[in-house]
């Protein structure tokens, strides 16, 4: 079965190298109907895409750009943001430039439209996967799901503990795991705090007594709200000159399951920035069909239900 991976992943394995190395081998690849990435140099005027080879160029036309791109689905700019970056295409045919030489005809289209009946399409909600971040907006991250199709992670399913962007939480190129969300019409939209833990799994790695480190979420006329880990935050005593996003250490006062609660008192606060980007995934693989955040103990109830 094929592999169907974020658009880039495939430029520096060896044997892509192999495949796009010579004009024969691309003729092979157009015969055996091989998905290849190469680097694309320019976006012209016409907003055909120019791919760099080494031995010669290739020119993925405009048409044959994206998914959607000639029915006015996709915008123009998701071509010309692939410039300066590795893309997937399918090789389509051979013709010679104004100048005589060789040109390679691709399509990305192609290799995007087999990605989405043979992958995809096959997709069901709650299904876990693997994604590559490629852009952040303030209400989410895009993400690339597999040859460059687009997915989002709406900015309130990226963790349980809030966030004021999704920068705070993701790089662009990082690769992450994800859930899908919900699918319409092709159109999927994925989540990624259910993968991080319930309220259970996160404070067991904390105890009563201990001085930790914390990032400072939301500061509230009733106390602060300090992020422990993506999916764990818990309330702190008030105190002046306390900025969002600040970092802390802090005294953990107590833990109380059937409340859902950590209480914490600040010890020290800095303006030094180190996020974390890395995270203990509790599921990288499979299917959820209902994730629990919440206790057994506790009356609310915090649930995802994929079903």
């Amino acid at each position: 079965m094929a592999e169907y991976l974020p658009e880039g992943e495939l430029f520096c394995r060896e044997d892509n190298k192999l495949w796009s190395g010579s004009k024969k081998a691309l003729e092979d690849c157009m015969a055996s109907g091989r998905t290849v990435e190469a680097p694309c140099i320019v976006c012209d005027s016409r907003h055909n895409l120019i791919i760099d080879f080494g031995f010669m160029k290739g020119m993925i036309p405009r048409s044959e750009g994206a998914l959607g791109i000639e029915e006015g689905l996709t915008r123009d700019i998701a071509l010309i943001s692939r410039v300066n970056k590795p893309v997937c295409f399918k090789v389509t045919g051979f013709t010679k430039d104004s100048f005589g030489r060789d040109t390679a005809l691709l399509s990305r289209k192609a290799a995007q439209a087999e990605c989405m009946q043979n992958f995809v399409t096959d997709l069901t909600v709650g299904d876990v996967i693997g994604v590559k971040v490629t852009h952040l907006e303030q209400f989410g991250a895009f993400v690339d799901i597999g040859c460059g199709i687009p997915s989002l992670i709406p900015i309130d399913a990226i963790s349980v503990s809030r966030i004021s962007h999704p920068a705070d939480r993701f790089f662009i190129g990082q690769k992450v795991f994800s859930v899908v969300k919900s699918i319409e019409e092709n159109k999927i939209t994925l989540s990624h705090k259910e993968l991080l833990g319930t309220w259970a799994e996160n404070a067991a790695n904390f105890a009563v007594g201990e001085t930790v480190a914390g990032i400072i979420r939301s500061v509230e006329n009733y106390g602060i709200f300090v992020e422990l880990s993506p999916n764990l935050a818990g309330l702190a005593e008030l105190r002046d000159n306390v900025r969002v996003n600040q970092q802390a250490s802090v005294y953990i006062k107590a833990i109380i399951p059937e409340k859902m609660k950590i209480k914490l008192v600040i010890v020290d606060i800095c303006d030094y920035s180190c996020i974390n980007h890395t995270y203990d995934y509790f599921i990288e693989t499979g299917h959820i069909d209902r994730w629990v955040y919440s206790t057994p103990e506790s009356e609310k109830l915090i649930v995802s239900d994929f079903r």
